[in-house]
């Protein structure tokens, strides 16, 4: 027992010394076993596929009074038909009362804080499912442990098992996330 503490201390360091995305997403926490090899393969294979999907329509831009001309017209067409298309196969997929509820989470690629309701306790085998809203018919699928972590009624959830092509995943979407939030904060401030 004594050996699961200095490790759960030391992921919730690591993981408050990085970058993290904070957000109100369509979440679980599923408490089980550790998954077998083959489990955490096909797991690691699907969020693979997961997190190219959402980098590629999160980072789907239309650049709308700079490039007037008709391919820049195009490719704004094109990108309202793919938003249709994506909100179609999400509706029919996954309606929006078939999802769990939103709650509040902080995640990188070594964990995730959110709620403590419905936690189990520490040192329990979990797999979280985290629901992005470009994409939300195929959730991240993040097996860890419940770890100690903060005590302000939130809990703390290490994960293991993800293979380092999908934690360097996680972490440029985080990335990407926070500078698209601080220049956005920017924006606002020079407007305000």
């Amino acid at each position: 027992m004594s050996g699961g503490r200095p490790m759960s201390e030391a992921t919730w360091k690591a993981f408050s010394e990085r970058v993290t995305w904070d957000a109100r997403f369509h979440a679980t926490v599923e408490a089980g076993e550790r998954l077998s090899a083959d489990a955490l393969a096909s797991v690691n294979d699907r969020n693979a596929n997961v997190l190219v999907a959402v980098a590629a329509l999160m980072d789907r831009r239309v650049d709308t009074g700079e490039d007037d001309n008709a391919l820049g017209q195009e490719v704004a067409r094109l990108d309202a038909k793919l938003n249709v298309l994506m909100e179609i196969v999400n509706r029919l997929l996954l309606p929006q009362s078939s999802l769990p509820p939103r709650i509040a989470v902080r995640f990188n690629a070594l964990g995730m804080v959110l709620p403590w309701d419905g936690l189990p306790p520490v040192g329990q085998p979990v797999l979280v499912k985290l629901h992005f809203d470009v994409c939300r018919a195929l959730p991240l699928e993040l097996p860890g442990i419940r770890e100690a972590g903060p005590a302000d009624g939130k809990g703390f959830v290490g994960f293991e098992g993800l293979t380092e092509p999908v934690r360097d995943e996680i972490e440029r979407l985080v990335f990407r996330q926070h500078r698209r939030q601080v220049a956005e904060a920017r924006a606002n401030a020079a407007q305000g």
